[in-house]
């Protein structure tokens, strides 16, 4: 990797989110903010270059709740398939010159952002790191950093599912890395 990478985080925020009850879990209140500002600065903090918001369900809340940020849209319009079709309307609003990318959840606040910065320091194509998972307590969480060789696979992507079936897929590429954040496993799929 050389010093001048540029790495990108595709911040997946269209979903309905069915099963957290009738209101919009990403402007659920966490901490003062809605649970997808709390989500973005995070990311903000971190060492990716440019953040592109995917919106969907609630397009004009969720950029309300993001007013002032220094960040990208994308819409999806087909955010009722799943979120693979969120996560290729991401990776195709990503500049020419993106190295890698975070696909990240956005109802998950958590993640610190020294977690984001570990998986890019450690994205090394050179040496075989080209898709960067964190782990916790000997399990992998998310974020995953993917290489711009994986964008088209990201692309392809069909239904309700994340990357996983790549990772899975090209075990020789993933490196895990212990991030000591519990954050990498908390997410807010119900209103528990």
């Amino acid at each position: 990797m050389t010093n001048d990478s540029k790495f990108a985080a595709v911040l997946l925020a269209a979903g309905l989110s069915r099963r957290a009850g009738p209101a919009n879990k990403l402007l659920r209140d966490i901490d003062g903010n809605p649970m997808i500002h709390r989500a973005a600065v995070n990311l903000l903090a971190s060492k990716a270059s440019a953040i592109i918001v995917v919106t969907g369900h609630e397009q004009s809340a969720v950029q309300d709740a993001l007013a002032g940020q220094p960040i990208s849209w994308a819409h999806n319009a087909n955010f009722a398939s799943g979120m693979a079709s969120s996560i290729g309307v991401g990776i195709r609003a990503l500049d020419t010159d993106i190295a890698g990318a975070l696909i990240c959840l956005a109802d998950m606040p958590h993640i610190e952002p020294a977690t984001f910065n570990v998986l890019i320091d450690a994205f090394d194509p050179e040496h075989g790191a080209e898709i960067c998972v964190p782990a916790h307590q000997g399990r992998r969480g998310n974020p995953a950093l993917f290489a711009r060789r994986f964008f088209d696979d990201l692309c392809h992507l069909e239904g309700d599912r994340g990357g996983k079936m790549i990772i899975d897929g090209n075990p020789n590429a993933v490196v895990e890395i212990d991030t000591g954040d519990p954050g990498i496993h908390i997410d807010h799929d119900t209103m528990d």
